[in-house]
């Protein structure tokens, strides 16, 4: 893992000895300064959570295929956590596994969706159902690769980056960012390694999704992805609220942190809270009942079987 401003010009020094070919995974637009003698090959896939499917997945694993990569070649997966996911999909299944380097180039990216090797796309049926844990080889987070992105992309990282408050983070906003991506990155590696494979404790790092999952599963609402977990967090701060887990000073300082990254903090308008307790139940970690990742006394925690009441009342409260 190498994260700072020129971190990219590292790439050449992490591709392995042994590899004959490079498959350039990313999207067309991202502006990263690869040096194109890297890439044997160059894999554009579509804008968008559309990208994450199985068909799209197919598609790159042929092309693999009919260019002849081998397990020793290599998959750089370069764009934000739709490519970074998908990318690291293919490698994973791909001869049952080949090496993957990943380059995110957005905030989200840098701090969460490259980190931990959490690979998948999604069904109609719900976001990430499908997927594999495959460790990739490196990630570079290059810090300048952020000064082009949108502000409302930008934006949409801290919402990421707000979670990491509630997970050992609680200075994050007085540091620098590139410190603060530094102390994220950290704190998940930190996870991961504990838990590589999605037990209660890397579960943690799903604060706030099990809102944010329903909300874009839902689809209709015109939010990026870390906007939908800063709704999320406000939502599980209420949830744990309700149920006597934290008091008013903790509640507030969940709303302390949304609000210092500028992020939205209530319900999009035209909710269906029926049509949202429906999606809550095919959550992954929905396993005893309803369950979410709340705060306590002790810190985040796995909650099984919320009573659904609670949550109808807060989400009426959103």
């Amino acid at each position: 893992m190498i994260v700072g401003e020129t971190a990219l010009e590292q790439l050449e020094s992490l591709i392995p000895e042994d590899t004959s070919q490079i498959a350039l995974v990313t999207q067309k637009g991202i502006e990263a300064p690869i040096n194109t003698r890297i890439a044997s090959t160059t894999h554009f896939i579509p804008d968008g959570e559309e990208a994450k499917s199985l068909s799209v997945v197919e598609e790159l694993c042929s092309n693999f295929a009919r260019e002849g990569l081998t397990r020793r070649d290599l998959v750089v997966g370069v764009g934000g956590g739709v490519v970074t996911d998908v990318a690291g999909f293919a490698a994973a299944i791909y001869h049952r596994g080949i090496r993957v380097i990943h380059i995110p180039t957005t905030l989200l990216g840098q701090i969460d969706a490259a980190i931990g090797g959490k690979t998948g796309v999604n069904l109609d049926e719900g976001k990430n159902l499908v997927g594999a844990f495959w460790q990739p080889s490196a990630v570079i987070c290059d810090t300048n690769l952020l000064s082009s992105l949108p502000p409302r992309e930008f934006r949409s990282g801290m919402g990421e980056l707000a979670k990491y408050h509630f997970l050992g983070g609680e200075q994050l906003d007085a540091l620098p960012l590139d410190e603060r991506i530094a102390a994220c990155v950290q704190i998940k590696a930190d996870v991961v390694a504990a838990d590589e494979r999605e037990g209660a404790g890397r579960a943690l790092l799903n604060y706030g999704h099990t809102l944010a999952h329903a909300l874009e599963i839902e689809g209709k609402f015109d939010l990026r992805h870390g906007e939908a977990v800063a709704i999320g967090i406000e939502y599980a701060s209420l949830v744990a609220y309700q149920l006597g887990r934290i008091d008013e000073s903790r509640l507030a300082e969940h709303q302390r942190v949304l609000e210092v990254y500028g992020l939205p903090r209530h319900l999009p308008e035209g909710c269906d809270v029926d049509r949202i307790i429906e999606l809550f139940s095919r959550d992954k970690k929905a396993i005893n009942g309803l369950t979410f990742v709340l705060d306590g006394p002790d810190g985040l925690e796995v909650v099984a079987n919320v009573p659904e009441k609670v949550l109808r009342e807060a989400l009426t409260r959103m």
